[in-house]
């Protein structure tokens, strides 16, 4: 197996407690989300009218959670049909014809693609690559890795974007179906990552193919052709992962914990079938509530949308790390209100306070594409502001040291 429950990290406070049914669906010792909702009937045909579909989502969720909470090592209810993942991929699909997976709400008919929205897609789905991710936080990228995809476009347009080529271009990688997805996925977790990690760009804009992909998922095998189709994007292919069915087994199906990846800009919908899917979450929280989200990433209704998520897996009982990027002089305005927010509303949450911002994308002064109105955030922070945002979460008690020295290229401490 995969070994993750064997690393040293666990028995940092931040993670002795509160991380329990991830490590157990990672160690394959109890089944992941999308098996528990195979095992969930649902009363209304699947070709009923999209708020007849929501209605039947909704009275059958409180059965989903009653047995995601019960579940016991080893136990898998049997698989029934229609079931509430089959829902979860009936209304995926309704949705992107009117598309409201994110705050945008833009409402265009992506299946048609004569009108675009905010991520400039029609319904194709690109990834850019996938791979063992080394770089993820120690809880998710444990000894072999977080099997991260990344797809490519945004709903967001962060001027300074380390992942600029993935997110401005919808071009960017290859096309890939739900088939192919769920291979990438089979893939990854075969070859012992820990987790599959849905990312980009933005996973949210692609929600319709990935819900397709994980619909497959259970007793997913990949033939050949699959394989040869998912080699194109497979950053790692060279390095020596052996494939191994044991690392993905949980009684004769495919088991891994879901990593929504996000910068949680997503609709009240869009949440409402992610609940039914993801094991673990890792929310982006990047902008205070004054006018920085809208200045540096054209992003309305960033503060109250976000939070109102977060407020959402925090009341669901989901397990969760929170990431925030330090600014260059955005420490008072972003920075102190974020960490001030999540110490009143969540403060058990582990925080990873990252250090890691450099002038990227529409940024940075070496590059054909800078734009001289960010000259302000055409820097990294000054020590004196990395120290001022560690200082800041030391004062409020929160969670944050395990996760944000262990990467820390700074060398500070608060």
């Amino acid at each position: 197996m995969s070994g993750l429950d064997g690393l040293g990290f666990w028995r940092h406070p931040d993670f002795r407690a509160g991380f329990e049914r991830y490590r157990d669906v990672a160690a394959n010792r109890k089944p992941a989300k999308f098996l528990l909702a195979r095992a969930i009937a649902i009363d209304a045909p699947l070709d009923a009218s999209e708020d007849a579909l929501w209605r039947e989502l909704e009275a059958k969720t409180p059965a989903f959670v009653e047995l995601w909470r019960g579940i016991a090592p080893g136990e898998l209810p049997p698989p029934q049909r229609p079931n509430l993942l089959d829902l979860c991929r009936e209304l995926a699909g309704r949705m992107l014809a009117h598309c409201d997976f994110c705050r945008w709400d833009c409402g265009v008919d992506r299946r048609r693609g004569a009108k675009l929205g905010a991520c400039k897609l029609a319904s194709g789905t690109r990834v850019s690559s996938y791979f063992h991710h080394p770089g993820e936080e120690w809880i998710y990228r444990g000894r072999l890795g977080s099997g991260t995809i990344f797809f490519t476009s945004c709903n967001m347009r962060c001027a300074f974007c380390q992942n600029g080529d993935i997110s401005a271009d919808k071009d960017n990688g290859a096309p890939v179906s739900a088939r192919v997805l769920a291979t990438m996925a089979w893939r990854l977790r075969a070859e012992g990552c820990h987790n599959v990690n849905w990312v980009g760009g933005e996973p949210t804009i692609h929600l319709h193919t990935i819900v397709e992909a994980i619909a497959l998922l259970p007793e997913f095998e990949p033939d050949e052709r699959d394989l040869a189709a998912a080699l194109a994007t497979k950053a790692d292919w060279r390095a020596p992962y052996p494939a191994a069915r044991a690392h993905a087994d949980y009684r004769g199906c495919f088991n891994a914990p879901l990593l929504w990846n996000s910068n949680f800009f997503m609709s009240a919908p869009a949440m409402r079938l992610l609940r039914l899917l993801m094991d673990i979450w890792l929310p982006d929280f990047k902008f205070g509530p004054g006018r920085c989200a809208k200045e540096l990433a054209r992003t309305p209704w960033y503060w109250d949308t976000v939070t109102a998520n977060l407020k959402l897996i925090h009341r669901w009982g989901e397990e969760f790390t929170i990431r925030h990027l330090v600014m260059p002089g955005h420490v008072d305005c972003c920075t102190r209100p974020v960490l001030q927010w999540i110490a009143r509303e969540m403060p058990e949450a582990p925080v990873n306070v990252m250090d890691q911002y450099r002038p990227e994308n529409f940024c940075d002064p070496h590059d054909a594409r800078y734009d001289a109105r960010y000259a302000p955030i055409a820097r990294r922070p000054r020590r004196d502001e990395i120290q001022a945002a560690f200082r800041c979460a030391r004062e409020l008690g929160l969670r944050f040291e395990s996760l944000s020295y262990e990467r820390n290229t700074t060398g500070l401490r608060a």
